[in-house]
C-alpha cells in the first residue's frame, strides 16, 4: 500500500465523523473530483485503512442505553407514580419540574426492549395522562458536581 497522502488523511477526518456522507460532498470538500474521490476511498478500503462504516449510537459503548421520560400527571401531586418508579433500579433520577410537564425520569436501561417495557409501565399508571421518551444519543458535555 502506498503511504497517505494529505487528501487521504482528509477523507479519514471527514469520514470518521461522517461515514454517511454523499461522495460529491466528500469530494467538494477535500477539493477533488468526485471520480478521484471514489477511487482514493475505494483505495483505503481495499488496503484496509478503511474496515467499514457504522452507526454510532450513544451510550452503547457501556451497554446502556440512557433515556430520559418526560411525564405529563393527571393532577400532581402523584405520589403514587413516585413510588412506583423509586421501585425501579433502572430510574436514576426524578424531577419535578414546571410548566407543562410534571416530572422529569432519568433512567439507564440494559436494552431498547427493557426501555420500552418500563415506559409501558409508567404509562399505564392512572395518574399519568402523557409520556414522552427522549433517548440520550450522546453525552456532549457532562459534569460531576460536587
Amino acid at each position: 500500500m502506498k503511504e497517505l497522502d494529505a487528501k487521504d488523511r482528509d477523507i479519514l477526518g471527514i469520514l470518521s465523523k461522517e461515514a454517511r456522507i454523499p461522495l460529491k460532498t466528500l469530494a467538494a470538500r477535500i477539493g477533488l473530483s468526485r471520480s478521484a474521490t471514489t477511487e482514493r476511498v475505494a483505495m483505503l478500503e481495499r488496503s484496509g485503512v478503511i474496515r467499514g462504516y457504522r452507526a454510532d449510537i450513544g451510550q452503547m459503548d457501556k451497554g446502556m442505553v440512557a433515556a430520559f421520560l418526560l411525564v405529563t400527571l393527571v393532577r400532581t401531586p402523584a405520589i403514587g407514580v413516585l413510588d412506583q418508579l423509586a421501585r425501579y433500579p433502572d430510574v436514576r433520577r426524578v424531577s419535578s419540574v414546571s410548566g407543562q410537564l410534571d416530572l422529569i425520569v432519568e433512567v439507564e436501561v440494559p436494552s431498547i426492549d427493557r426501555l420500552n417495557v418500563m415506559r409501558d409501565l409508567i404509562a399505564s399508571h392512572q395518574s399519568v395522562e402523557d409520556l414522552t421518551t427522549l433517548i440520550v444519543l450522546r453525552r456532549d458535555i457532562e459534569r460531576e458536581l460536587g
